[in-house]
């Protein structure tokens, strides 16, 4: 967009003269943000220009484009069940862009690094995510495109490839065939396992950089489009084995426990502490292998390398999760002798 088009684009969602204009960082999906401020520059706007297929998820997925711009879809589902989200103060997505509001700078991640209170913020973050999947158990939504498609056996399994094709020979590692069969097997009974867990509303991106922190101090959740069914603790995964901000086992422990008391004073179920953190540990071997391939492939095919410098963090949560399931000692011997981020 020019910048005369984006200045209009505020006085139109607005009402009032713009300014000056910001490109804001780009992280890895296809959308443009900028700030524009009015002329004095005591408030400003988002303009989120959308990439020239809007409708198409920057993540896996064998669904079909949705009709509707899936942002505008998941806002207004998250918005009638209470779910604090950007406003949006104008829809122009048949021009390509909307005007939401401006939420700052300030994400989880960048609260924590002011040295906020750890526990207040994530404790914020763990209640208002266990409010939300109880509800979403209690009242599925056909009508929200999150209920049209989720994490099934084929998403699983593409995404432990992606981490073979990318996160380990994208890397140089060179494993023997008989290695790589042993480990596509084993991955293949873990994609098995975790799609058979009850799925229901999941964020799929519920980590520090997607929780804003206002001024007021209220928690805000953002890039939320690409939400779909899966399992209660994969947003979990994202938030407490986020690649961005790492968190000792006993923080976690904390936060999982508060989550499965908050759960069923919410309306949702009871379930067994033991049994529901194994699960979340077996995920976390999932999700993490494939942030590792993803982080190298936005380098090496979107020619964007500043994911890179996390990928360490994201494997040393294997390394504990593989560590905490001894059925998986076969995958955790094979990817030690590759992945030296996994070795003791």
């Amino acid at each position: 967009m020019t910048p005369d088009q984006l200045q209009a684009a505020y006085t139109s969602a607005t009402g009032r003269p713009a300014g000056t204009i910001e490109k804001l960082p780009g992280g890895a999906g296809n959308r443009t943000y900028w700030r524009v401020r009015e002329l004095e520059g005591r408030h400003g706007a988002i303009v989120m220009e959308l990439p020239a297929d809007p409708v198409k998820s920057e993540e896996a997925s064998k669904d079909h484009a949705p009709i509707e711009l899936p942002f505008l879809n998941v806002h207004r589902y998250l918005t009638r069940i209470g779910v604090r989200v950007p406003a949006i103060l104008l829809d122009a997505a048949a021009d390509g862009f909307l005007v939401i509001e401006d939420l700052t700078d300030r994400t989880l991640e960048k609260a924590l690094n002011e040295g906020q209170d750890r526990e207040k913020l994530y404790s914020t973050a763990i209640d208002a995510l266990a409010r939300l999947r109880a509800h979403a158990e209690r009242s599925p939504d056909p009508s929200c495109l999150a209920w049209t498609r989720a994490f099934d056996y084929d998403l699983y399994h593409w995404e432990f490839e992606h981490f073979i094709e990318y996160g380990l020979l994208g890397r140089g590692a060179k494993p023997t065939d008989a290695e790589l069969q042993t480990l596509r097997r084993e991955f293949a009974r873990i994609s098995l396992e975790l799609a058979a867990a009850p799925r229901s509303f999941t964020h799929r991106d519920y980590q520090s950089r997607n929780i804003m922190v206002n001024d007021a101090g209220e928690q805000v959740v953002i890039d939320f489009q690409d939400a779909l069914q899966g399992p209660r603790q994969y947003d979990l995964v994202a938030l407490l084995r986020d690649s961005y901000v790492e968190l000792d086992r006993s923080v976690i422990e904390r936060m999982l426990h508060r989550y499965l008391q908050v759960l069923p004073t919410e309306g949702g179920p009871s379930l067994p502490p033991e049994e529901f953190i194994g699960f979340f540990d077996l995920l976390t071997v999932q999700r993490k292998l494939k942030d590792a391939g993803r982080f190298v492939f936005i380098d090496q095919v979107k020619k964007n390398p500043s994911f890179l410098v996390h990928i360490p963090s994201s494997l040393r949560y294997v390394r504990d999760a593989l560590k905490r399931r001894p059925e998986l000692s076969g995958i955790r011997e094979i990817l030690q002798k590759h992945v030296r981020e996994l070795r003791d």
